[in-house]
């Protein structure tokens, strides 16, 4: 992985879980950090530069009010992109200037990531494979019941909070074989697919499983213990809604009492 850090757009306090997050996809090779050094907005990564081998790539602004940081990482990700030195890459950034070069890379049928804050612009979220909020990685994931991910907007707020059984119906009918059960694994990847950014840490569960576990009203859950602890399958409940002459019929005993 070669991890391309914008440091107008990036947190030093996160550097270990950001390096963390990209390493589940492969080992950061490549480490570079782009911002200007000359001013006191960057000081707050130069701490952490040598502890993490991180190289730091000067670019100054030209012009007051823009960033140039953005031109400079890149030129620097499609050199290496034509360079075959790595198999993915990690952008960390909420800049959405950043799309059209994480448009690009997939186009090469090579594995991009994002790593940015919740305001970043969906056309950027979107064009990654994956995408990392970085408040999923400073919030602590606690047993929040779901409940609280539905409540809507808080008062006098216009923030939306998410609900994720929408998307988590429509992967399980994407991943549901004939028998009418899916396979954990091919529900998170159809998740992904769905929407980069789905994460369960944003509604509170560390784990996609635990957050299914939320709706069991929903879904049934199956585990094959001796097939591995990657047999874990979902299935929809049944929907049984009795007819109108069932409910019918059913009322006319309370009736005659009457």
């Amino acid at each position: 992985m070669a991890m391309l850090i914008d440091g107008d757009n990036a947190q030093p306090s996160l550097i270990v879980k950001l390096l963390a997050e990209a390493g589940k996809y492969g080992p950061p090779t490549i480490r570079r950090i782009y911002g200007d050094w000359t001013t006191p907005q960057m000081n707050g990564w130069k701490e952490c530069l040598n502890n993490h081998a991180i190289q730091p790539i000067q670019q100054f602004r030209y012009t007051v009010g823009k960033n140039a940081t953005d031109s400079a990482l890149i030129i620097d990700a499609m050199d290496l992109l034509h360079s075959d030195l790595v198999d993915g890459f990690c952008i960390v950034s909420s800049d959405s200037d950043y799309t059209r070069l994480a448009t690009r890379i997939r186009e090469a049928g090579i594995f991009v990531m994002g790593i940015g804050q919740r305001k970043t612009p969906k056309p950027f979220v979107n064009a990654c494979n994956v995408f990392i909020f970085t408040e999923n990685l400073t919030d602590d994931i606690d047993e929040r019941k779901i409940e609280e991910a539905e409540k809507g907007p808080d008062n006098g707020s216009t923030h939306h909070k998410p609900n994720p059984l929408p998307m988590l119906k429509e992967a399980f009918v994407m991943s549901a074989d004939e028998d009418g059960w899916a396979h954990l694994g091919s529900m998170g990847a159809n998740l992904r697919q769905l929407d980069p950014s789905f994460d369960p840490r944003t509604f509170g569960y560390g784990q996609l499983l635990q957050l299914i576990r939320a709706y069991k009203e929903i879904f049934v859950i199956r585990k094959e213990d001796d097939k591995g602890p990657s047999a874990v399958y979902i299935k929809r409940k049944d929907k049984r809604r009795s007819s109108p002459r069932k409910k019918a019929q059913a009322q006319e005993p309370a009736l005659q009492r009457k």
